[in-house]
């Protein structure tokens, strides 16, 4: 058990490093005058035949509402497109178009590229314990929420009960 002292100290770092990554990362993702939820989607779809809007949702971790207008959005980009379920008439699937496979194909390696400077000077066995530890994680947040008998997978009541220590968070930047 983490001492009270000792834990927001470590909440407060996750959160700096989890907004310093995405923020790194957008700076790459909107040279392609993209947003990272978009370009998410994209690298999300490429090499695949296509998603429903449902397992795209789980893939991502975009949530449905905010998933619609992230897909209408790449849709007036021409990037990807819906077609119906050969499967299922009820269900859409979401596929890349040409013009988002070419953005994919081109893009990705290179994105894959910038991301891995962040682990320069890291060696192979400090990316095994820093995974290690973030599975760990996961799974002990995993096995909190279901003590708690949080099923939805909804984290609005955490955030809430956390929110005096993101503000900290913020304000110690």
């Amino acid at each position: 058990m983490t001492t009270p002292a000792i834990f927001p100290t470590v909440l407060r770092q996750l959160l700096r490093t989890h907004q310093t990554f995405l923020s790194y990362a957008a700076s790459h993702v909107n040279t392609m005058d993209l947003t990272l939820p978009q370009y998410d989607i994209i690298i999300t779809l490429g090499n695949t035949p296509g998603m429903t809007f449902k397992k795209l949702g789980e893939e991502t971790l975009i949530t449905k509402g905010t998933l619609t207008g992230v897909i209408g959005r790449l849709e007036d980009k021409g990037l990807v497109q819906r077609v119906a379920s050969a499967t299922d008439g009820r269900s859409q699937i979401v596929q890349l178009t040409a013009e988002g496979k070419e953005l994919y194909e081109q893009t990705f390696p290179e994105h894959l590229i910038f991301l891995s400077r962040i682990f320069n000077d890291y060696s192979p066995e400090d990316i095994v314990m820093l995974e290690a530890a973030l599975v760990r994680l996961n799974k002990a947040v995993i096995s909190a929420r279901s003590e708690e008998g949080d099923k939805t997978g909804e984290t609005d009541g955490w955030c809430s009960k956390i929110k005096d220590v993101c503000k900290m968070a913020s304000i110690e930047n």
